[in-house]
């Protein structure tokens, strides 16, 4: 008998004394080229093992390897804090990042599914017009020259900017920045192009053009000399050249007012050169390819057959084919990157590693059933396997029974979140896992019941001939007072039926899974203005100000600026984060640190989580009242301090939804408030969407968990199926009416899932 070769040894990762964030020196081993799931509360430590132990350590050894020049091109990555890693392969993180907003980006960009096509068209399309470059809408020779390929353009508004009944010195300019007097202001008004008396409406026509669109030219007023240029001019410089996302909320609420985006009349809002549009392959040019569903894209490029582009061909529609089994045969390419939800973009990416013929990879998955329905579910599981069948392996964080039961190992971490998190409770197969007592285990099979009675609905808010994105002239009353859950498969219309007609109404709530505008100082009790209370009581108790209290002012330590953390710009080798040595990371003075409240000085304070929080404050003020609503959306283990941008999708729209908890009498819109939510979660939420309902409030969920359906007064589905083969309503009733007697995907798997 051979010995086995040492290379054949190294079947299992072995991670030993992982203390990320809240782990507690965990040690465990996981099978190679098997797919295992991990599973556990909401904080319970399973991102912190696999994606900030596993990936980041498999990602930064990579960078390593790479010279000193082109590591300082690439993102700095710390060293986690784990004894050690063995047997590591090249991890490959597929996550729910939103794909750049980039307005050029689009899905056909972003697969180069595009690219191909462009290749296509340069060879076959008739008249003939150069170059794959010729079709690119990113690229001088392809791009319409007016909107410069983005198919849109924006005109501004000028009644936005200024009151034409007033003159200068009555304060015509409406812009923020320009009040009388203001510096700008005196630039506009000392001009000599017009008189600051005269009003607006009765300018000549030379006046108005100097006014609102002279270009730069030197202007003397009194002994000074000045640039002038027309305010239209001067803002497109200096405002709209800007990224809205890092404009002040007040500017940013002028842009939105004052410039209006319409389709670019030359292109038609196709992006592309006039000579472009012309090619045509059987009748059908680029746009209109890019146009079409990829369901039907794929059928339309069966039908051609030409030895030239024969193998291009062939990749292309081995490609659009793994989108429409993946559940994403809806979409078209020329869909924007930015407008796919973190579910869908995950989707996308996992298509590139589909047909790679690496193997011996790690592949790292983040909740890839977000946004997905019961009946796609099965098929992302077979994607899973089959990538695990190359000789793969592929660690998914997961809390689907349906995605935990095709594990071949599962990892539950726990007990419970937080700094009562961090353990590993069991590591073994499926069968082990329902009889291990844990948490996860006893949850594995539970299932919610369908609501006995449903409770009487208070009106109704109608949506009347909806026509968004795929929605056929929709109509639909939606019940007030009640909880209605909103179903279908992904892409069927859900979202722009609700997000589409609902939020612009007085008195709707919008609770959504997208980021949080806040830098790396925001934290919890920033952001729900739990830290003003929190000042003030430690400035009562020890007599001083509450300035003093905050990092990001009077109180914050002078090195660190209040940071906690200095960061050192190496030059040519990447920026290190170290922690700050004067506060010890504390972010404040050591005089502010001397000052406490109940024995506990603010750095104390602000590292308890929520629940500890909450038994700390216990005088009904202010702060018990945010902590409480904190703790009701089960977030009761996130640190007061902890930084926003540490949080995912799910903790980022329950904590939204905890600030608007406050509002009575609303309509609340809630977009799958079950991610990233433990099966022993859910039903805490079921409950307070249920103390929602009972204080007056109407509730809207889109939702595909069985547990929150069944738990419903109310169900509308849509579909049949995705995109053209969607948007219409195909049930509206109780969940019990759909059980007994719907016809639709829905009405098959909620039967299933609640035994009948």
């Amino acid at each position: 008998m051979t010995t086995p070769a040492a290379a054949d040894n190294h079947h299992v990762i072995q991670v030993r004394g992982a203390r990320e964030n809240n782990l507690r020196n965990v040690d465990v081993d996981l099978p190679k080229r098997r797919l295992t799931v991990f599973t556990g509360v909401s904080g319970s430590g399973k991102s912190s093992l696999v994606f900030g132990t596993i990936a980041a350590e498999s990602q930064r050894l990579i960078n390593e390897t790479y010279s000193a020049f082109l590591q300082s091109f690439m993102p700095a990555l710390g060293r986690p804090d784990v004894d050690g890693l063995h047997n590591l392969s090249a991890a490959i993180v597929v996550d729910q990042e939103r794909m750049g907003a980039n307005s050029r980006s689009t899905v056909g960009t972003a697969t180069d599914a595009y690219t191909m096509l462009r290749i296509v068209f340069s060879r076959l399309g008739t008249p003939h017009v150069g170059t794959s470059g010729a079709f690119s809408f990113n690229l001088p020779e392809g791009m319409c020259p007016r909107c410069e390929g983005v198919g849109q353009i924006s005109d501004i508004d000028v009644d936005e900017l200024v009151d034409r009944t007033k003159s200068l010195n009555e304060g015509a300019i409406t812009v923020p920045g320009y009040a009388v007097d203001s510096w700008m202001w005196q630039v506009m008004a000392g001009s000599g192009f017009y008189d600051p008396d005269k009003k607006l409406a009765d300018f000549t026509e030379q006046e108005w053009e100097d006014f609102l669109h002279k270009p730069s030219c030197k202007v003397k007023v009194g002994s000074n000399n000045f640039t002038y240029e027309g305010l239209v001019v001067k803002l497109q410089r200096t405002v709209l050249v800007k990224d809205r996302d890092a404009m002040q909320a007040h500017i940013r609420a002028f842009v939105d007012r004052a410039v209006v985006f319409r389709t670019c009349p030359e292109c038609a809002g196709t992006r592309l050169t006039q000579a472009a549009l012309s090619s045509r392959i059987d009748g059908v040019n680029i746009a209109e390819c890019s146009a079409m569903q990829i369901s039907d894209l794929a059928d339309f490029l069966r039908r051609i057959d030409d030895p030239s582009v024969a193998p291009l061909l062939a990749g292309l529609r081995e490609l659009l084919d793994s989108l429409v089994e993946i559940g994403l045969g809806y979409l078209s390419l020329d869909r924007a990157s930015g407008t796919l939800s973190g579910g869908e973009a995950q989707r996308v990416k996992m298509v590139r590693h589909l047909g790679s013929s690496l193997t011996d990879v790690t592949y790292v998955f983040d909740e890839p059933t977000i946004g997905l329905h019961p009946h796609d579910i099965r098929r992302m599981n077979d994607l899973l396997l089959r990538l695990r069948d190359k000789g793969n392996t592929v660690l998914v964080v997961e809390h689907k029974p349906e995605v935990i039961e095709i594990a071949d190992h599962v990892v539950d971490l726990g007990p419970r979140a937080g700094t009562n998190g961090g353990e590993i409770c069991y590591s073994g197969d499926v069968p082990g896992l329902r009889a291990s007592g844990t948490l996860t285990g006893e949850h594995l099979s539970h299932r919610a019941k369908l609501r006995a009675d449903v409770r009487p609905r208070t009106g109704a808010l109608s949506i009347t001939g909806a026509t968004q994105h795929n929605l056929r002239n929709v109509s639909v009353e939606i019940p007030t007072g009640v909880l209605t859950v909103v179903t279908g498969v992904a892409g069927s219309g859900k979202s722009s039926l609700i997000h589409g007609n609902l939020p612009d109404r007085e008195g709707v709530v919008v609770a959504d899974q997208s980021p949080i505008r806040g830098s790396r100082r925001s934290n919890p009790a920033t952001y729900t203005g739990l830290l003003n209370p929190i000042r003030t009581a430690f400035a009562k108790a020890n007599g001083v100000k509450a300035a003093l209290f905050s990092a990001n002012s009077e109180g914050a330590c002078p090195k660190c600026n209040g940071l906690g953390l200095v960061y050192t710009d190496l030059a040519m080798m990447a920026g290190v984060a170290s922690v700050c040595e004067e506060c010890e990371g504390k972010r404040f003075t050591a005089e502010v640190l001397s000052y406490t409240l109940d024995g506990k000085n603010i750095h104390e304070v602000l590292s308890m989580s929520i629940e500890e929080a909450y038994d700390f404050f216990t005088a009904k003020g202010q702060a018990r009242t945010i902590l409480g609503r904190l703790k009701d959306v089960g977030l009761g283990y996130l640190r007061l301090g902890q930084p926003l941008n540490t949080l995912s999708g799910g903790e980022r729209q329950r904590l939204k939804l905890a600030i608007h908890m406050a509002e009575k009498g609303a309509v609340y819109v809630l977009d799958e408030p079950t991610t990233g939510l433990h099966l022993a979660d859910v039903d805490q939420l079921l409950a307070l969407l249920d103390r929602l309902v009972e204080a007056g409030n109407t509730v809207v969920v889109i939702e595909h968990h069985q547990a929150v359906m069944a738990h419903a007064d109310w169900l509308i589905d849509l579909g049949p199926g995705a995109g053209h083969d969607g948007g219409r309503i195909v049930f509206e009733g109780t969940p019990s009416d759909l059980v007994e007697k719907g016809e639709t995907l829905t009405a098959r798997h909620l039967r299933e899932y609640v035994g009948a």
